[in-house]
């Protein structure tokens, strides 16, 4: 699909997806901020270490008008062990399709950039602890669709304009929770994007 770098005020077609848990998820909200978030795959270590912090805080996320949607490139039953219990719709998308429209990559960088391997480091012995206390599951020794995905986040208007847009540029870059907080505070200022946005028509 072609892509448009930078194109200002992008606007995001009406979707439903379904999440894991069977759950219909209308993107864009008809009230809320979407915060569409593109993890890797199912179990893998950096995602989880991000996500618990969106857990942790998810209360505040949700006081602030945004609700929280997570994709994976995982198929759904690969995906469902390691999502129960996040508080926030979780979508399984194996062949890549929102990945390919909102123009989500995968390169070697990903693990490669020396700025992930510290986060990967503590991802790796925080995430075994939790999988001796049962708090987490083993990713598959095989994933699927590989391990070089790289993030993606959007903020999504309720009428589908693309707010602000961020591709990570390794596994571990993405916004943190005060980051998107920020974002959604000053939601009515001009639009905000790092390196690029999906096409208009997504």
């Amino acid at each position: 699909m072609p892509r448009s770098p930078g194109k200002p005020e992008v606007a995001v077609e009406r979707r439903d997806l379904i999440a894991v848990s069977g759950d219909r998820v209308a993107v864009p909200d008809p009230d809320r901020l979407i915060h569409l978030q593109f993890r890797r795959f199912a179990g893998c270590p950096v995602c989880n270490l991000h996500l618990r912090t969106v857990v942790l805080r998810h209360r505040e996320i949700v006081a602030a008008g945004v609700r929280e949607v997570v994709v994976f490139h995982s198929p759904a039953d690969e995906l469902a062990p390691h999502v129960v219990d996040l508080p926030f719709a979780v979508v399984a998308d194996p062949d890549r399709r929102l990945y390919a429209e909102f123009g989500v990559e995968r390169a070697p960088r990903a693990l490669l950039d020396p700025r992930v391997w510290g986060p990967i480091l503590w991802a790796v012995v925080s995430g075994a602890w939790n999988v001796v206390r049962g708090r987490e599951r083993l990713p598959s020794a095989a994933p699927h669709g590989g391990r070089l995905g790289l993030p993606g986040d959007f903020l999504i208007a309720p009428g589908g304009r693309v707010l602000a847009a961020k591709y990570g540029e390794h596994a571990y870059d993405q916004w943190s929770v005060d980051e998107l907080l920020e974002l959604v505070a000053r939601a009515d200022a001009p639009k905000v994007t790092e390196r690029r946005t999906p096409e208009a028509g997504v």
